[in-house]
């Protein structure tokens, strides 16, 4: 009807139908654009499948219905965010419930922008390039606790609808830059409040993965903040620290941001990370990421700056040393850094190394002219080469007395005034691991070419205290060309290798008075003859070894009591009953001889078995009615110990921290338990160390030897008896978290890079607020380092260590 028309007033009939077709096709378009947009809008899911993949090399979104009626296949949709890149350990899937409530077909297209968000968060994460050790590393048990998480799925939900964290990322993006707005509306955080309930956001995922970015933007508008306070928030910050922030380039960085709206932001981006990510990311660490990349350390605290070791031993300090008379240490662990020394190298790998070495690595070089004239040793360009009559020395030992079975039956050698360890050096090709020791002196100690060569070896001195060793442990002990005088002060020294040695065991010696003629020689060889009867040793053989124009004597332990039953006069006298024989750490000698073991169940009693099956047996004295280390009957205990560092060593140690260990040869376990760790590594061609720290409430340390390895007693208080840069890898089991309970943890550190190598590899696994400590010690060092995150109670650093040395000497 036209307006403004009387009513009356009619148009011609042909006006009419023109007006009619035109309303119709009108009609018609619009009905046909109307089902060309809903059929376009309601495409079913099913038939556009998708995953990663495809998801990630399209522009396509997942098409959401925001009718009422209508709902989307969630299987469809939660397929984009299965998890296919376990080895980042980020769960990516935002929502693994139901997808699409009411609220998410209220809010379709907002919630359809944020699956784009995602897929650019997946492609970048595709793209990023992977660094050599810095992949995520969960070890087997870790693993395996992981897959347990399924079953208390529901227990963790519930868990987290308590805690309800809602995190906007609109919110982080506002706090962190003043240029942006807010742009979530009230429908997309009651949508997020919902779904976060299960799971952290995607926004947050991303904001976790570049919050070092968003922390440097805070620093660049904050410059005028952190000249404010540094010091004191530093302190703050070292107490404050959780498991997370700890390995993070935002803790750095913010103990220089006062601004308390941008540690509000940090937080949450922390928060977030803490969710997304839970116990199983690992990030890697350069010490160019921080302040210290230069050498200047002046943006840590003043307890983490460090000086050169302003001593007359330079770059051979060794803080710690025995005079035969007792052990002299310092009455603090010193806090330097020992310098490295001109033209150093990294040392010959394994076995090469066995035949030669880096003259300049040996910086004594009044050492090296002195044994440069030796027959046993040469100097030859810029090497020091060795010769190769143990191999000889050992063949023939074994045809004089074949009960010795190298390999087999003897498992575990002590050596005694080593020399440069020819003897123990050889027997590795027999299965034969040798402790060798030799007293620190400028012209004969010859400890730092044993080590160089990798062959295990500690400076020590036998004198007025015991070795730091158990009792009835060595299988062979063995002197050749030692100038001891076995027979001298009642034999004490010659008792405290009776104590160490196990019952059966065989004593070697070689010495002037075993085959010469000079009257003082006579002299000693009956003294020694009297003092080995007395303890009731058989002299098995004497014999001469003509190539090394030496004679050699060899003594067998017995293994019982039965001859000092029959002794009327026992002299030496036997030990009293409360005397522990195992007690070895700064234990005065004594002029006793100790009983042999009685009981069937008694360690001693029997022979261990042979190798390489006693290395993963329980030995036969650990019973159903101890109790282990770990609190299940000790039998077992041993097992899962063992099958722990297997599991631990196979996948993670050897694969994914980064480590070549074709050049990893002298290897120290710092808080050794049962030696699993060393046990673990028995088939990799490299010897281990293992230290029974001397606080432990067990010692498992006769447990060690028993299963063919070898360890010792140590306090970390203190300095280790060897020299600098001796160790390949240092492995240490939650060890810094127990010294920090009795004394400084920067002089743990300073004796840790003094005994390393440089390029050497430092893997530390403790409670996280420690690895926190150590992230930040291993940054003042100028070590690269990677850090991961095992579970809410432990963490994992591996390190390695520069060639990175202050400038300044220590005060």
């Amino acid at each position: 009807m036209a307006i403004g028309k009387p009513r009356g007033n009619k148009r011609p009939s042909g006006g009419s139908c023109s007006s009619t077709v035109t309303t119709l096709l009108l009609v018609m378009v619009c009905v046909f654009g109307i089902w060309m947009l809903t059929s376009n809008s309601i495409t079913s899911p099913s038939n556009t499948p998708y995953d990663d993949s495809s998801y990630l090399k399209s522009n396509r979104k997942i098409p959401i219905d925001t009718t009422q009626d209508k709902h989307v296949d969630s299987t469809n949709v939660t397929s984009v965010y299965e998890d296919k890149h376990s080895d980042l350990r980020i769960d990516v899937a935002p929502h693994d419930n139901e997808v699409t409530t009411k609220d998410d077909q209220e809010t379709g297209q907002n919630y359809n922008n944020k699956l784009d968000d995602d897929r650019d968060w997946l492609a970048e994460i595709e793209a990023e390039p992977k660094q050599e050790g810095a992949n995520n590393v969960v070890d087997d048990d870790d693993a395996e606790s992981l897959n347990d998480s399924d079953a208390g799925k529901q227990e963790a939900e519930e868990h987290q609808e308590e805690q309800e964290i809602e995190i906007s990322t609109s919110d982080i993006e506002d706090n962190s830059d003043g240029s942006k707005e807010k742009t979530s509306t009230d429908d997309e955080r009651k949508h997020k409040h919902k779904t976060q309930k299960n799971e952290v956001t995607d926004d947050q995922q991303s904001d976790a993965i570049n919050q070092e970015d968003d922390i440097r933007d805070l620093e660049d508008t904050t410059d005028q903040e952190q000249k404010k306070g540094t010091d004191n928030q530093d302190e703050q910050e070292q107490e404050d620290d959780g498991p997370i922030e700890s390995h993070s380039i935002a803790a750095e960085t913010q103990a220089h941001v006062e601004n308390q709206e941008a540690r509000d932001v940090r937080n949450k981006m922390e928060q977030a990370k803490v969710e997304l990510i839970g116990a199983n990311a690992t990030i890697p660490m350069k010490a160019g990421d921080s302040s210290v990349a230069k050498g200047d350390v002046n943006g840590y605290i003043d307890s983490y700056k460090w000086g050169l070791c302003n001593v007359t031993a330079g770059t051979e300090y060794m803080p710690c040393l025995d005079d035969g008379i007792k052990r002299q240490c310092p009455n603090e662990p010193p806090v330097c850094l020992v310098p490295l020394p001109d033209d150093y190298k990294t040392p010959v790998s394994w076995p090469q190394s066995r035949d030669k070495i880096w003259l300049h690595n040996m910086p004594n070089k009044a050492l090296s002219e002195f044994k440069g004239n030796q027959n046993w040793i040469k100097v030859t360009g810029e090497f020091i080469t060795f010769l190769k009559g143990a191999l000889h020395y050992s063949d023939f030992l074994q045809e004089v007395v074949p009960d010795i079975a190298w390999g087999r039956h003897t498992r575990v050698v002590l050596d005694i005034g080593c020399g440069v360890a020819n003897f123990g050096g050889y027997l590795f090709d027999k299965e034969v691991l040798t402790m060798s020791f030799a007293p620190k002196d400028d012209q004969e100690s010859q400890i730092q070419f044993a080590l160089e060569r990798g062959i295990p070896a500690i400076s020590a001195v036998m004198g007025t205290q015991r070795l730091p060793f158990p009792s009835r442990v060595f299988d062979l002990v063995h002197c050749v060309r030692c100038k001891v005088p076995w027979h001298k002060d009642g034999g004490i020294l010659l008792l405290e290798v009776n104590r160490m040695l196990r019952p059966g065991g065989y004593f070697i010696w070689s010495a002037t008075p075993v085959y010469g003629t000079l009257e003082e020689d006579v002299q000693a060889w009956k003294e020694m003859s009297a003092l080995t009867v007395a303890m009731c040793w058989e002299l098995v053989s004497i014999k001469k070894d003509k190539p090394n124009m030496m004679g050699v004597a060899i003594y067998h332990k017995p293994d019982s009591n039965e001859c000092y039953n029959v002794v009327k006069r026992h002299q030496p006298p036997m030990c009293r009953p409360d005397d522990d024989p195992n007690f070895a750490w700064y234990v005065p000698l004594q002029t006793c001889i100790h009983m042999m073991p009685m009981g069937e169940m008694e360690r001693g009693s029997h022979w261990p078995e042979e190798w390489p099956l006693r290395v993963q047996k329980p030995p036969y004295w650990l019973n159903q009615t101890q109790t282990g280390i770990y609190g299940k009957p000790a039998p077992l205990d041993f097992t899962q110990d063992y099958e722990h560092w297997t599991r631990v060593i196979t996948k993670t140690y050897m694969n994914n921290l980064g480590i070549d260990w074709s050049n990893v040869r002298n290897v120290m376990d710092m808080r050794a338990v049962y030696g699993g760790f060393a046990a673990a590594l028995k088939d990799v061609n490299l010897w281990v160390l293992n230290v029974v720290n001397v606080d432990s409430p067990h010692d498992t340390l006769p447990t060690i030897f028993e299963r063919g390895l070898i360890g010792i007693y140590h306090d970390w208080c203190e300095s280790f008896s060897t020299y600098p840069r001796t160790y390949d890898l240092l492995h240490a089991d939650h060890l810094f978290s127990k010294v920090k309970e009795r004394c400084r943890i920067k002089g743990l550190m300073a004796e840790t890079d003094r005994i390393l190598r440089p390029g050497g590899i430092l893997i530390a696994r403790d409670e996280p607020h420690m690895i926190s400590e150590l992230d930040k010690l291993l940054r003042s060092l100028n070590w690269e380092f990677n850090i991961t995150l095992i579970n809410k109670q432990e963490a994992m650093i591996s390190g390695r260590k520069s060639l990175w040395r202050p400038n300044t000497y220590t005060e």
